[in-house]
């Protein structure tokens, strides 16, 4: 997903692009590539890749399938696959991530947790049971 400059590889291909001089208020969802350059708040969630600029300033929760982080993120992020911490992000909140690298520079300042088979599983588990649980609930009408 990322070339070694630290820029993704398909730039053409993200679905979202908020510019470096833009700033943005919302809770965004979506299923695409997301480029983050300007300034974002509220919440974030991709099943695609996410990059985030050396200048973005995000406050907000994330998740994504893999992610480059340069700027910096006042929030929790979740990688479920891969996260990369450049040298320049600075990132206040916890990070949850399945493989991980981090450069020589970069502030994390909440706790680093890897996401285990264990939590994808216990993930799944959830979801299934509160469909379970609903679906008792719904018979019992």
């Amino acid at each position: 997903m990322f070339s070694k400059d630290n820029k993704p590889e398909k730039f053409k291909d993200a679905e979202t692009i908020i510019g470096a001089s833009v700033k943005v208020k919302g809770n965004f969802q979506g299923q695409g590539n997301i480029i983050i350059e300007g300034a974002l708040e509220g919440s974030l969630k991709t099943d695609a890749n996410l990059f985030i600029g050396d200048q973005a300033k995000v406050v907000a929760n994330i998740e994504a399938k893999d992610a480059m982080v340069n700027g910096e993120i006042r929030g929790n992020i979740k990688a479920k696959g891969y996260l990369a911490i450049g040298n320049t992000a600075k990132i206040f909140g916890d990070v949850q991530y399945s493989e991980l690298s981090i450069d020589k520079g970069a502030t994390i300042n909440g706790q680093i947790l890897m996401l285990t088979e264990e939590h994808k599983r216990g993930e799944k588990t959830k979801i299934a049971d509160s469909r379970e649980m609903k679906e008792t609930a719904d018979d019992n009408q």
